[in-house]
């Protein structure tokens, strides 16, 4: 059977198939052509084997993909789906059969490409391996194992334990590798159109080649468009299928428990103690993490009827602490990831579909929106969350202690819209229910102002560079294109708590009573080119380096012997940053001399701005995407917006102003014409280092302008049939 593979302007494939079979060995192939190496580092990553090609560096991740099982637990979703959904599991082998096809000729230099073999295979050495049925649902896992961010719980349990119950509250804050995402929906009555606009931006740790990839699918059953992730077939988040669309965000939900196990060593291998009393063997084996230039590490497997053990073991931690921590997840429990609702999500017609396929989700918990061109609207949460005590959402909590069992799975909470919108920026809200700690709602309300037509700047009234007019009934009305100025907001409402301290010193020196001046008439936009954005940030990070010094916090400046993985969730300073507001407002905080503290950043900042040249947001705010090979000499482009911006550009005050996590694509979704829909990713179609394809969205993405999806198969350029 003939299938089509076409390019837009952009590179971004169109493909065209009779059946889905056929398709999704197409994707599979284009996939892998067009990220190749990408595909192998993430397979790689998923098996806990990127240490042998990268080095050192990645042996703490590979170590922790052994324990936690996730390959393991890939192959026992893969033979569920097999038993329970067999067209999803040939689906998902065809889409294996097509990565293996381009794979191959990736290794032997064959076939049609749009751009030169990857030249990252003979930097490391590596040539591509085969793929395996389950691959996909173990790239899936990996990338959002730690996306619920159970980690925060070690944190919450040291700083209660060291700071006492209240510190938990002070330090609630969205984690380093979870919150960022924003979307929005707007109802036909706020558009041009008449029909619903669906807009948003995941934002995620930046990488690159970029972590989503611009796609359309189309088959005699279905014409997709949409983003989905290199190497897992379909459209899992954000999609188009004409006459419905649907996007989401990170829920924010707690799906993940850290059990303190008692474990000890018998001659017959190992045992744990149970809520019921009583010891119960342990599943053991061990494996050997091979390292490039060094010595295997050798690593043991436990898991206990609770899971498996992330953290120590039967002789506690590396620094002899005797503790040792099961992770229970639900795909683990379950063998269930939720892909039977990739298909199902490709083939719907309108809201009623999406929503029946997102019943069967598990992993990742989102938020989902979703519209038709039938007038049909959903609001609600997608995803798999246990119902258990609520300690168990906060802290570890004691394996051999009764009451901390999952004894079912919370219904999916469900919203309509306030006012014609409906904004998910990993706020609390229609999730709460299930989360512990959400985002602040500075994004969620920032949306919602400018929708309304607020612009929000020091009490003016503007339109931010929206194109529509105000309707009959006074509510602003919203066109695709004007979304970008919603996308690329830089307001940084969270500055008023530094700014209301600021204000409130006096006695300055002349040059900090200068600046703290300027500061209060500052717009709080933290645009690239503002010197005012620069200087703020200059003062907070100041602030953050001395709160995260101070003695009332020292006993949480050495975090525990816990695997590296756990670190940027226990490190202090990050902590302090991004906990900033509460610490600022906290009625009392241990002690501290706050005004104490904001002067002497103040003037720290005050004396630093003063002796360097002029510096905007911009010349230190850059961006710092991943690589699996660094690239020494790299210097990103400058980067507008912030941590509690729209424009969620997140570095980490008082340690960098680098920016590692970012918008990884943006969307516009218009229900009445698909063809006026827009999209972005940071970089490009192709993760090739000499296509043409490799960077040119970026100067697009930097600006906050999205490239036009494509339609119309006479404006593609076809490549080749398959």
């Amino acid at each position: 059977m003939t299938t089509e593979i076409h390019r837009d302007a952009w590179g971004v494939p169109h493909l065209r198939a009779t059946d889905t079979m056929a398709l999704a060995r197409a994707q599979g192939l284009v996939t892998a052509r067009d990220r190749s190496w990408q595909l192998e580092v993430e397979r790689h990553r998923a098996q806990g084997t990127s240490a042998s090609f990268l080095g050192p560096e990645a042996v703490a991740w590979d170590v922790f993909a052994r324990r936690v099982r996730l390959d393991d637990t890939a192959r026992r979703c893969f033979d569920r789906l097999t038993e329970r959904h067999p067209e999803t599991a040939d689906w998902v082998r065809a889409y294996v059969d097509g990565v293996n096809e381009g794979l191959a000729e990736e290794s032997s230099h064959t076939g049609p490409h749009t751009g030169p073999h990857a030249p990252e295979f003979r930097q490391a050495g590596l040539a591509p391996g085969r793929w395996e049925p389950w691959t996909p649902l173990a790239v899936w896992l990996s990338t959002h194992i730690l996306f619920a961010g159970f980690p925060a719980k070690l944190w919450r349990d040291q700083a209660a334990r060291l700071l006492g119950p209240d510190a938990v509250g002070l330090f609630a804050t969205d984690g380093p590798a979870t919150a960022g995402s924003n979307g929005w929906l707007v109802d036909g009555t706020r558009t041009t159109t008449g029909q619903a606009l669906i807009a948003g931006d995941p934002h995620r740790f930046i990488e690159e080649p970029g972590v989503y990839q611009q796609i359309r699918l189309a088959c005699d059953e279905f014409d997709v468009v949409g983003i989905a992730v290199p190497g897992v077939p379909g459209i899992a988040h954000f999609g188009h299928t004409g006459t419905v669309a649907w996007a989401i965000t990170n829920a924010m939900a707690d799906y993940q428990d850290l059990y303190r196990e008692r474990l000890r060593r018998t001659g017959a291998g190992v045992e744990a103690l149970g809520p019921d009393g009583t010891w119960r063997r342990v599943a053991r084996h061990t494996e050997l993490v091979r390292v490039a230039g060094e010595e295997s590490v050798e690593v043991e497997i436990l898991e206990t009827e609770r899971g498996p053990i992330v953290a120590g073991g039967p002789e506690g931690l590396d620094d002899g602490t005797p503790l040792a921590l099961a992770l229970r997840y639900p795909p683990r429990v379950t063998a269930d990831l939720g892909f039977q609702a990739l298909l199902p999500l490709l083939r719907a017609r309108r809201v009623a579909d999406v929503d029946a396929a997102l019943d069967e989700w598990a992993e990742p918990v989102n938020v989902v929106q979703a519209a038709d061109t039938e007038g049909g609207l959903l609001h609600r949460v997608a995803g798999r969350v246990p119902v258990r005590s609520a300690a168990n959402g906060i802290r570890l909590v004691a394996a051999w202690e009764p009451g901390h069992e999952w004894t079912g799975w919370h219904p999916a909470p469900r919203a309509g819209l306030t006012d014609g919108i409906a904004v998910m920026a990993n706020q609390r809200g229609l999730a709460t229910p299930l989360g512990v700690e959400f985002a602040a709602p500075y994004r969620a309300d920032r949306i919602r102002e400018l929708l309304n037509g607020e612009d929000g700047r020091n009490g003016e009234d503007g339109r931010n560079g929206r194109g529509g007019e105000d309707g009959d009934n006074g509510k602003a009305i919203w066109s695709a294109p004007d979304m970008a100025a919603v996308h690329t907001d830089t307001h940084l409402a969270s500055a008023s708590a530094l700014l209301d301290h600021l204000a409130a010193l006096d006695a300055l020196t002349p040059t900090a009573a200068d600046l703290r001046e300027r500061l209060l008439r500052w717009n709080r936009r933290m645009d690239a080119d503002s010197r005012d954005a620069h200087a703020y940030a200059a003062v907070r990070s100041a602030l953050v380096r001395r709160l995260a010094a101070h003695p009332a916090f020292a006993a949480l400046t050495a975090p525990p012997a816990y695997p590296e993985v756990f670190l940027p969730w226990l490190a202090l300073l990050p902590r302090i940053g991004f906990a900033l507001e509460h610490l600022l407002r906290a009625e009392e905080l241990y002690g501290i001399d706050r005004p104490a503290l904001v002067r002497e950043a103040l003037e720290e900042a005050a004396t630093a701005l003063a002796a360097e040249p002029p510096l905007r947001w911009g010349d230190t705010h850059r961006l710092a995407p991943w690589r699996a090979l660094p690239d020494p000499s790299y210097e990103g482009p400058a980067l507008s917006g912030d941590h509690d911006c729209v424009l969620c550009t997140t570095s980490v005050p008082g340690w960098t102003d680098l920016a590692a996590r970012g918008p990884a694509a943006r969307y516009v979704w218009d229900l009445a014409r698909r063809e006026d829909s827009l999209w972005i990713v940071p970089h490009g179609a192709s993760g090739h280092p000499d296509s043409p394809h490799h960077h040119d969205q970026l100067p697009l993405w930097l600006r906050g302008e999205l490239a036009p999806v494509v339609t119309d198969w006479t404006r593609l350029t076809k490549e080749n049939d398959v």
